[in-house]
């Protein structure tokens, strides 16, 4: 999976870099059981600091989607806890986004399938 990241954009770099990876999980180029590249590596191909990485990967396996252990690396969880509810977080982001696409005058079966349409992209198109 090949990570680029927008140095113009104000999401941090490691945001950007956890982004990327979940949803590589999501619409299927990273597998259960996948080995991500290691910290090091990771940072020496995309020219930044490997603090940067070592953050998003923290966050990623806080939250459940990768475990790490320094014998094996990082590696993408076999199985993913499903909670089957949006994060505070995410539904914040979701609400932004929403009052956005009104503010300029997306119109609401318009908003909706575009959020069924990036539903159905982050399931790999299935």
């Amino acid at each position: 999976m090949i990570i680029k990241i927008d140095e113009y954009s104000d999401t941090p770099i490691y945001q950007q870099i956890r982004n990327q990876i979940v949803m590589g999980i999501s619409d299927g180029r990273l597998s259960a059981g996948e080995q991500l590249p290691t910290v090091r590596a990771l940072a020496l191909e995309m020219g930044i600091n490997t603090m940067t990485v070592s953050k998003a990967y923290q966050m990623l396996k806080s939250e459940g989607y990768i475990l790490t252990d320094r014998k094996n690396g990082a590696r993408v969880r076999q199985e993913l806890a499903q909670s089957g509810s949006l994060s505070d977080a995410n539904l914040l982001e979701l609400k932004r986004i929403a009052s956005e696409a009104r503010l300029s005058g997306v119109k609401k079966e318009t908003l909706l399938h575009v959020i069924e349409d990036a539903y159905k992209d982050a399931k790999g198109g299935r």
